[in-house]
């Protein structure tokens, strides 16, 4: 599954990408806005969304990319690991129900 994480801190860049690799996740990390990023983010299967730490500008391009390939969003207010990895394991056992 792939994973686009937009917002949350800076110093927890890789500790995302470890706790996505542990859930067998491809993961990708955005928490600062770019000249481009509509076209960084992909086709993900699942966009996280830090609400507390991320602009309002950065929410409207990833709605709106995520609403043109038809991605799950979860909005979540808290930007902690422990949040992310409940994400990931929520959203995993969905995958997995379906298989």
């Amino acid at each position: 599954m792939s994973v686009v994480i937009i917002g949350g801190h800076d110093r927890m860049v890789c500790q995302y990408k470890k706790i996505c690799k542990n859930f067998n996740c491809k993961a990708k990390v955005f928490t600062q806005m770019s000249a481009d990023l509509n076209k960084q983010l992909g086709s993900p299967d699942l966009f996280v969304l830090f609400t507390n730490t991320v602009s309002h500008k950065m929410v409207r391009c990833a709605m709106e990319e995520a609403k043109r390939n038809n991605t799950q969003v979860v909005r979540c207010h808290s930007s902690s690991g422990s949040a992310l990895a409940e994400i990931l394991q929520q959203q995993t056992q969905k995958t997995d129900a379906k298989n």
